[in-house]
């Protein structure tokens, strides 16, 4: 090997060097919130803030979890499991029915011929932009009839348009071969669009369902607005109740904040396959 190969090869060792330290820098900083309340949840709250010596994980018991548990089990406080299923129930519905009314929405942007297609989707990709703090306040008083209910919970956010946005991109970049065959053999648009473009579009169907499901589970500002009922109110609502209360435990509320994140994770561990296809079939497109 000649004297500039191996200048070369260094020179390429350095700098691959330099890249995994960046990264493992990068990668502690995200993971190290985590990790401070996974350990945190099972220390003593005198343990919990104390600076560095948090991460040290001593003095780890399951008490923490055992006293939130213990703290909402009766009618004055709400049951935890209550708030739980509230969650998953209100989560669950939106994305179900996000899926079927987004996707449904952005086939017809992409596939279809009507009159008015070209201004309705300039409208719905400028709704990307407004915030939904901006919509807020109007929109509880056109609810105002239907709080401290799961459907108030749920309704506004069936329609998503960055979902639609997804959607639309996604249907917008399949072959239109297999379809007009489908057209031929006599489907209609509607039996394309499930016989055909629905088993095509698993990767941006699970894209969608995790974005969907995350927003909608760390949904907070509009259940504040609409809940007052401790019978409807979701996980993280009862998570700003419990750490509301004085004295605060840390400990527990750690613990707490590990059971919001414990569903999170399952279901995008669930779906993160498909996830994955999403993220790189957009990337050979691009």
């Amino acid at each position: 090997m000649t004297t500039a190969h191996k200048q070369r090869a260094r020179s390429h060792r350095l700098r691959s060097a330099r890249g995994y330290l960046v990264l493992t820098v990068l990668a502690a900083v995200y993971v190290a919130p985590a990790y401070y309340l996974v350990v945190g949840s099972f220390k003593p709250a005198a343990d919990v803030l104390s600076g560095l010596r948090g991460f040290v994980p001593q003095h780890l018991s399951f008490d923490n979890y055992r006293s939130v548990f213990g703290s909402l089990a009766s009618d004055s406080t709400g049951y935890f499991w209550q708030f739980m299923s509230n969650s998953i129930l209100i989560s669950v519905a939106v994305v179900a029915v996000g899926l079927a009314v987004n996707s449904m929405a952005a086939y017809s942007f992409a596939r279809l011929t009507w009159r008015g297609r070209d201004k309705s989707f300039f409208i719905v990709v400028a709704l990307v932009i407004v915030p939904f703090e901006a919509v807020a306040i109007p929109l509880l008083f056109m609810l105002n009839d239907m709080r401290n209910s799961l459907l108030v919970q749920t309704l506004p956010f069936f329609a998503n348009a960055f979902s639609i946005y997804l959607f639309y991109t996604f249907f917008l970049g399949m072959s239109k071969e297999i379809e007009e065959a489908a057209r031929l053999d006599g489907l209609g648009a509607f039996g394309t669009f499930v016989r055909i473009a629905v088993p095509s579009a698993k990767p941006v169907f699970a894209t969608v369902a995790i974005l969907t499901f995350l927003t909608t589970w760390g949904q907070y500002l509009w259940p504040s607005l609409v809940i007052s009922n401790p019978t409807y109110r979701p996980l993280p609502l009862e998570l700003s109740v419990f750490s509301g209360q004085m004295p605060v435990d840390w400990g527990e509320v750690l613990a707490f904040g590990v059971l919001l994140v414990v569903p999170v994770l399952i279901f995008f561990v669930a779906f993160q396959r498909f996830f994955v296809q999403s993220l790189a079939s957009s990337a050979v497109k691009g």
